[in-house]
């Protein structure tokens, strides 16, 4: 095999032909991943103070890059622009409306309104595209996941007391709502896990043990995440996780939601 075969077999065939993930293209988006979120930190921490103010007011985007993301699963999109609308490039994206946007607004004192309020106008207009040209064919999948996910998410909340911030809250309760709409959709609605880890999860233990192992794994790691001093470097990974949680979680439920 050779560059260009090994390419388009890991790379580029996985996005053309929508084969989900496999190892080697996993990892290397991990690695692009946590580089691209250290550089990002780095410039930030200086021009920014990271807490809850700041995670909400990027939730928005998080909220425009799943309903984004459903356009193309819808078939609204052709090739080639349909391939930016896919995982990787659909963080680039984003990452393109949203930077400009936190930095302009820091012209302004309070900073977070105007960069959230991109971020609100501009995810409300993809759903609404969303809610005019699709039918919601299976309405229960999106309050049940939620329901389940708060359910898990104040589980956690009441047995850690370290983690009784709305930060950690927000992580648990987007990986939860992401293992939840995943396993239904697997479970009842005839989709497939095309991650990797996620897969071979179901293959082995079945559906059922998504939202499980999801709950433990993001346990430890928060309670990792909590003995970190530097408040900033504390809250960017817990908003680097949250997007990581909500931004699958979203797309899967909406797109069930709407049986595309």
């Amino acid at each position: 095999m050779d560059l260009w075969d090994f390419i388009k077999r890991y790379y580029i065939d996985s996005i053309v032909y929508k084969e989900g993930y496999n190892i080697v293209n996993t990892i290397t988006w991990a690695v692009i991943l946590v580089l691209a979120v250290y550089l990002l930190y780095r410039f930030l921490e200086k021009r920014f103070e990271i807490d809850e103010k700041f995670i909400l007011a990027t939730c928005p985007y998080i909220f425009l890059g799943s309903f984004a993301r459903v356009v193309e699963d819808a078939g609204f999109l052709a090739p080639p622009i349909s391939y930016l609308f896919m995982s990787p490039f659909i963080f680039f994206l984003i990452f393109f409306l949203a930077f400009p946007a936190l930095m302009l607004s820091r012209k302004f004192g309070r900073y977070y309104i105007p960069y959230a309020l991109v971020g609100i106008i501009s995810s409300l207009s993809v759903l609404f595209i969303l809610v005019l040209n699709l039918r919601i064919l299976n309405p229960l999948v999106l309050p049940s996941s939620i329901s389940l996910a708060l359910l898990a998410s104040f589980a956690y909340f009441a047995v850690f007391k370290n983690s009784r911030n709305f930060s950690s809250f927000s992580v648990m309760f987007a990986h939860m709502f992401d293992g939840f709409a995943s396993f239904m959709g697997i479970k009842y609605h005839g989709y497939v896990e095309i991650h990797v880890i996620p897969s071979f999860i179901v293959d082995n233990f079945g559906a059922e043990a998504l939202p499980i192992v999801k709950f433990a794994v993001i346990a430890l790691i928060l309670q990792l995440i909590e003995t970190e001093k530097n408040k900033n470097l504390r809250n960017f990974i817990k908003l680097a996780l949250l997007i990581l949680g909500l931004a699958p979680a979203l797309r899967n439920a909406v797109r069930i939601t709407f049986g595309v």
